[in-house]
């Protein structure tokens, strides 16, 4: 069982209840156990025209190995009406894995830590409330040097009540 950190972003198609399905499908995946939802937060979009995200990320434990995992997580974007047209384009559902445990992974359809989560406040912030406060990166970095180095521009908390399911 290891602890694994999934970034979630939806700005298509009711964005809040792409994400509250999401959480509903990881907490089915097999050998895994949801342990925790950050709060929601609305972001701008890294390309202008597009409409602004809804972002959180999830703590799942689980005993699937990296690339069950996501390929699983793949299977729930595809449910969900992901189409994958062009490069950080609208979507309705994207699914990150973050971290995942203390690995370093380095495949040609994976790269764990997530390689550019460390410029996304979309992803720090939500993540902080869920990992410990000293947490340290498998590549060395800790995650209080990432959030200082990154500030929260461009960024909405939402009310928690966008969590509920």
């Amino acid at each position: 069982m290891e602890r694994i950190y999934i970034g979630m972003g939806s700005n298509l198609a009711a964005p809040e209840q792409q994400l509250r399905n999401a959480i509903e499908a990881l907490a089915q995946l097999p050998g895994t156990t949801v342990a925790g939802v950050s709060a929601f937060y609305q972001s701008d979009s890294l390309l202008p025209g597009q409409p602004r995200y809804t972002n959180a990320v999830a703590a799942l434990d689980s005993c699937l190995a990296p690339l069950e995992l996501l390929d699983a997580l793949q299977a729930i974007e595809n449910d969900q009406g992901r189409e994958r047209l062009e490069r950080w384009g609208p979507r309705t559902l994207d699914l990150d894995i973050l971290l995942f445990g203390d690995r370093l992974i380095d495949e040609p359809r994976l790269q764990v830590p997530h390689y550019q989560m460390h410029l996304r406040a979309f992803v720090l912030y939500p993540l902080a409330e869920l990992a410990p406060a000293t947490l340290q990166l498998p590549d060395g970095r800790r995650l209080s040097d990432l959030l200082a180095a990154c500030p929260f521009v461009g960024l909405e908390r939402m009310p928690a009540l966008s969590t509920q399911r």
